[in-house]
């Protein structure tokens, strides 16, 4: 029979117990969003690791974060399978492999609690300093080896009583809350000392949450302008179709032939690599743009590739956006994916398998400071793709800017669950900087998000068309925007600190 108790023992119940609480971490996200799922998750993770050597508390945090990653980003399985044309067996293994990796953050987590942190068990400061390290994980885990800033459990609050905490410290405030309330929380439930100390207890979650219920009603942000007429194509193109040569005209045709058909707006986006060919190779068609944005005094945005000179006067590829008609700038793509715009030791992995060798994955970095693009006398800042999923890097670019954008090209997800994962992570960079956002996609999901991070309007997935809508223009700095992560940073290395010195 099951024991209650022997899930605190190192065992196979307690370990079947952390990848069931891991996998709990994706309900609580897009598209499931069950938010309390997070708070018990994390609550289950704190209680797991309570009584474990370091050893274990490693190998029962590797179980969480495999059971976490398992569930939430196996959707790699797509690309590598179905774009990277790997064999099932291979492109499961290659699958179970990045999984695996992923969960080794998890393992380190656990490993540095049980080994340098953990204190009285249920203590108020077990519970901060649980918290502290939970977010140094996530940071970490968003910086190390270009990063993988993806299922933060801060996402799981979009729709939920702690996004209120988004303006005022980003995605990462939100899980160290949430972390901090699941391990009081336990700390309540566990031991009859705990609940003689309810009042502190108490007296820390109560006016948190209250307070995020407040800050919900605050306006970090105003307009600063008249609203903006915004016309968002999504052409639906097969990944297949993308690159093939011979199907170049025809995908430039109908995103010409869609954008005829919406009426005069200010603001014309295309996603990602909408024009699939090097710019110095579509001037002609770039000025027919120009001149067809310019009689409807319009301002067009497009992801299109395009070769520059480095900094070291040698002419690299990147992937970038440009603009046409009323508007003015280029971006270049900072934040690139692995494999799918570069290949880390191409040398050793070119010509492997497909995967390798995926068309335009030979891409450059592109510099850092970039100004915001300019579009109908407003400042807008631009993402590709993956680079909306980066907080601290959103929000530099958000805070010299009126509107946020950001196009991509999900069709390498499929009908999996990560282009919804992607849209809610792009909704938060929304929440956190107080502005409009457009959203143009290739197959979805384009959309118009407000400064709550709501989506106004929306094409769903799989389906071609325009959205037409409007977005504000927003001035003011959300203290978030204004301070960064910084004051959290301070935060969670002070209380680390001082984890350290009192264990």
């Amino acid at each position: 029979m099951f024991d209650p108790a022997s899930v605190l023992r190192y065992g196979w119940q307690g370990n079947l117990l952390s990848v069931l609480a891991g996998g709990l971490i994706t309900f609580s996200l897009a598209p499931f969003n069950l938010w309390p799922l997070a708070l018990v998750a994390v609550a289950l993770c704190y209680l797991l690791l309570q009584r474990l050597t370091p050893s274990q508390a490693a190998m029962r945090g590797w179980l969480f974060g495999f059971g976490l990653f398992a569930s939430g980003v196996s959707w790699v399985y797509v690309s590598i399978h179905d774009y990277g044309s790997a064999p099932p067996v291979l492109a499961g293994a290659l699958t179970l492999a990045f999984v695996a990796g992923l969960a080794l953050f998890l393992a380190a987590f656990a490993w540095c609690w049980a080994n340098f942190l953990r204190q009285a068990q249920y203590s108020l400061s077990n519970a901060l300093v649980f918290a502290a390290l939970w977010v140094a994980t996530e940071f970490f885990r968003g910086w190390f080896l270009t990063g993988f800033p993806w299922l933060y459990i801060g996402y799981s609050q979009l729709d939920g009583p702690l996004a209120g905490l988004a303006p005022v410290g980003g995605v990462w405030l939100i899980s160290f809350v949430l972390a901090l309330s699941s391990a009081l929380l336990i700390n309540l439930l566990a031991c009859k000392q705990a609940r003689r100390q309810w009042p502190l207890y108490a007296g820390v979650l109560v006016p948190v949450w209250l307070m995020t219920v407040l800050l919900q009603l605050m306006n970090w942000t105003d307009t600063a302008g008249a609203p903006l007429t915004v016309a968002a194509v999504q052409g639906n193109i097969e990944q297949s179709m993308k690159w093939d040569p011979a199907q170049v005209s025809n995908q430039l045709i109908l995103y010409q032939q869609l954008s005829l058909t919406t009426p005069q707006v200010d603001l014309l986006v295309w996603p990602e690599n909408a024009i699939p060919v090097l710019q110095t190779s579509a001037t002609d068609f770039l000025r027919h743009l120009d001149t067809f944005a310019q009689q409807r005094q319009s301002a067009l945005i497009t992801g299109i590739p395009m070769r520059h000179l480095n900094s070291e006067g040698q002419a690299k590829l990147y992937n970038g956006i440009t603009t046409l008609g009323d508007a003015s700038g280029e971006y270049l793509k900072q934040k690139l994916v692995p494999f799918g715009e570069y290949v880390p030791l191409q040398d050793l992995l070119r010509g492997v398998i497909e995967l390798f060798d995926l068309p335009m994955s030979d891409f450059a970095r592109g510099p850092s400071n970039q100004p915001p693009l300019m579009a109908k006398q407003q400042r807008i800042a631009p993402y590709i793709c993956y680079e909306v999923v980066y907080p601290d890097f959103a929000r530099k670019l958000a805070a010299h800017s009126e509107i946020l954008l950001t196009i991509s090209n999900d069709t390498w997800f499929g009908t999996s669950i990560g282009p919804l994962q992607h849209l809610q992570m792009a909704q938060m960079r929304a929440l956190e900087a107080g502005r409009w956002m457009i959203r143009a996609t290739n197959n979805g999901v384009t959309a118009i998000i407000n400064p709550q991070g709501r989506i106004e309007q929306q094409i769903p997935q799989f389906e071609q068309g325009v959205l037409v809508g409007e977005v504000k223009p927003m001035q003011g700095l959300t203290p978030y925007l204004r301070f960064g992560s910084w004051p959290l940073v301070l935060v969670c290395v002070l209380i680390l600190g001082l984890g350290l010195r009192k264990r």
